[in-house]
């Protein structure tokens, strides 16, 4: 039996952003989805360069299982460099860096890389589940427990990422191997789509939609009719046994977003990304309407037993593998190899050499007023009030000697969930404001008691 993949890759700016900082390519061996930061040129740049790192690997003859994942590796490493080599020659890039997420396939294996918040999803059956794990605070926060699934939305730190290519920090991806079966289903996506469009949604949609140019479609359209706030790239691929499939595999290669600087072949039915967002967007920049999709996947079989391909299992350190020639397990993911203190160490490194996604320059800019170490007093805070691991993100910098009894009773309550400012300045202006409402109460309470012994 030979496998394929039928794929369809679409970007979109999105309704606020000024231009796609998103590139996504997908090809018979490669399917790729990267998310630019930085601004419009640093993020467009970053992004592109790690499509145009990994882009040689579609044409690479089919590696052997125990190579896909070192092969990632370095060319996840080669692009990290490129991005160094660039911030040299370009110091305004130095705040770049991208997301990643990956899939090499050999036959039926794939192997999938990972770096970020862009995600990947498998659809296998009736059962679909999210192949990735977020690199962001919120997701850590979540895994230890701190705030719940449903509070992330709302959190303000949200955006945080916590590992990302920058070009500044060694590279510290999730790699894993698995055996894709025919009729499976793989989406990859940056966080235009995923922040927007619910999982349940999403699959209901990747359900629904039989061919992947009309999946991908419909899933951007449904990201622009939430609102649109990001970019938005989807890579939707099945995988096909070419013997029995009509159809076939899809020809040619597709590259989309800011990596798509020119023209490329992207097969005889397919247009540029710009034509493709004209066509999402219709006349007047109005998205067509949808039919409403039903609770019941069309389409979708009866479940059965299913083990998931991507469960956690050890995986050795890359060098170390590599020194000892050494097979790696048939899967493994390179996450948990260094748990929560992976985590913490990437927190203080990033701090520590003002790394731009949870770095120096992110921490030294948050400030709150609070309650002081001691408990009695009001104080001002820099940081994020939270911690990591047991590293708290947070400094007590300047106190005061207004006490937390004298305060009114509603400052007393706000003060306990910390008042959030936007500089140092604003925080002497708050406190200023504590302390003449506490004077004001408290003189009242003085007159009040006067008032009771005279009339006594």
């Amino acid at each position: 039996m030979t496998i394929a993949l039928r794929y369809a890759a679409y970007s979109d700016v999105g309704c606020l952003r000024e231009g796609n900082e998103d590139s996504g390519y997908a090809g018979q061996h490669l399917l790729a989805v990267a998310d630019g930061m930085g601004g419009y040129a640093g993020g467009e740049v970053a992004s592109s360069i790690a499509i145009s790192s990994l882009r040689d690997l579609d044409t690479l003859d089919d590696p052997r299982a125990e190579e896909m994942a070192d092969v990632l590796q370095r060319a996840v490493e080669k692009a990290n460099e490129s991005l160094a080599i660039r911030i040299r020659q370009e110091p305004r890039l130095e705040n770049m860096g991208t997301t990643l997420t990956a899939m090499l396939w050999s036959g039926s294996q794939v192997a999938l890389i990972h770096i970020g918040d862009s995600r990947a999803y498998l659809m296998r059956g009736s059962r679909f589940e999210q192949i990735t794990h977020d690199h962001t605070l919120v997701q850590t926060l979540v895994d230890e427990g701190k705030i719940t699934e449903e509070e992330v939305a709302t959190h303000p730190q949200r955006s945080l990422i916590l590992r990302a290519l920058d070009g500044k920090t060694p590279v510290d991806p999730d790699i894993s191997i698995s055996r894709a079966k025919v009729g499976d289903r793989y989406l990859l996506c940056s966080d235009g789509l995923s922040g927007v469009v619910s999982k349940k949604t999403i699959h209901e949609t990747l359900a629904a939609e039989s061919d992947p140019r009309s999946a991908a479609k419909k899933l951007i359209e449904l990201a622009i009719r939430g609102g649109g706030p990001d970019n938005i790239t989807a890579v939707v691929a099945d995988v096909i046994e070419t013997d029995t499939d009509r159809e076939g595999p899809t020809q040619g290669t597709q590259t989309v977003g800011a990596a798509d600087q020119r023209e490329v072949s992207t097969g005889p039915n397919e247009t540029s990304p710009a034509r493709r967002a004209q066509e999402l967007r219709g006349n007047g920049g109005d998205t067509a309407e949808m039919d409403p999709i039903q609770e019941e996947i069309p389409g979708s079989a009866p479940a059965e037993p299913y083990d998931s391909p991507y469960q956690e299992q050890s995986y050795d350190d890359h060098d170390a593998h590599a020194s000892r020639g050494r097979s790696p397990e048939p899967e493994y993911r390179r996450r948990s190899w260094w748990p929560i203190l992976l985590v913490f160490v990437l927190v203080v490194g990033a701090i520590a050499g003002g790394g731009y996604y949870f770095g120096r320059q992110y921490v030294e800019d948050q400030y709150y007023v609070g309650v002081s170490s001691d408990g009695r007093t009001v104080s001002v805070y820099q940081g994020i009030d939270t911690n990591i691991a047991g590293m708290d993100l947070s400094e007590e910098i300047e106190g005061t000697e207004l006490e937390v009894e004298a305060l009114v009773p509603t400052d007393r309550e706000d003060l306990e969930s910390n008042i959030e400012v936007d500089s140092l300045e604003t925080a002497q202006a708050v406190i200023a404001d504590l302390e003449e409402r506490a004077v004001t109460a408290g003189r009242s309470e003085v007159e009040q008691e006067t008032e009771t012994e005279e009339s006594g």
